[in-house]
């Protein structure tokens, strides 16, 4: 207990809006971003223009940390971007690496979480290389409803298309032609709070990889009978 409060006394908590940018790629720090609320997307810019890639989101208890724990600053190799109202503490390295030295169960959980990120960046490497445009889609409008929960179901709607776009390699207009045809087939909807997506509408990881692996077709959700909205 101790150490946690002094490790909460050296952290400084800070409160971003939607888009503003919370570490630019390049610049030097020596924290960690422990997110308490909202949604922080990782973005690289890409060489070939100037738009921006999504590479990764920082969930509710998860952090964006430099490479080496090793090091007491490090040089971000890309920017993160409030993709939502954001509360984040920035956690000085050097302090969570002493605890880590004096709790070893610390330094696992890190490595755990660490591997659990790699394991979901490689996932979504593996979706976008194999998955049409209609699945990849629903697949990311699935992962969203995790992401950026909202109490009546669905993920936030204040997650906009070109994030969408950035985060599954597509076009906005792509994107944004899927979406209307899911729509109309009822399998996503929209309310106050909400975008929501049916359940049968995500295609399993097992079947991404079984397909990417054999040569096999996907299912696409759209061909499916379309469920009912619920009642409101």
């Amino acid at each position: 207990m101790t150490d946690r409060k002094a490790l909460i006394q050296c952290s400084e908590f800070r409160s971003y809006r939607r888009n503003d940018l919370v570490i630019e790629a390049d610049e030097w720090t020596d924290c960690m971003y422990c997110v308490t609320g909202g949604l922080l997307r990782v973005v690289a810019r890409c060489n070939a223009s100037s738009a921006d890639v999504t590479t990764d989101f920082i969930r509710v208890g998860d952090l964006f940390n430099g490479p080496l724990l090793s090091d007491g600053h490090y040089q971000a190799v890309s920017s993160l971007v409030a993709a939502l109202p954001s509360s984040v503490y920035l956690v000085p390295v050097a302090v969570v690496r002493a605890l880590c030295s004096k709790h070893p169960e610390m330094a696992m959980g890190l490595v755990d979480l660490t591997m659990k990120r790699m394991g979901l960046v490689r996932r979504q490497m593996r979706r976008i290389s194999s998955l049409p445009a209609a699945a990849l889609v629903s697949r990311v409008l699935h992962e969203l409803t995790q992401l950026a929960p909202v109490s009546s179901g669905g993920y936030d709607k204040r997650i906009t298309q070109s994030v969408i776009a950035s985060y599954s390699g597509l076009s906005r207009e792509v994107v944004n032609k899927t979406m209307r045809e899911l729509e109309s087939r009822g399998v996503v909807w929209r309310d106050g709070l909400g975008i929501h997506v049916h359940p049968d509408l995500a295609l399993t990881d097992f079947e991404a990889e079984f397909a990417a692996t054999d040569g096999s077709s996907i299912e696409d959700p759209q061909k499916r009978a379309p469920p009912q909205k619920p009642d409101s």
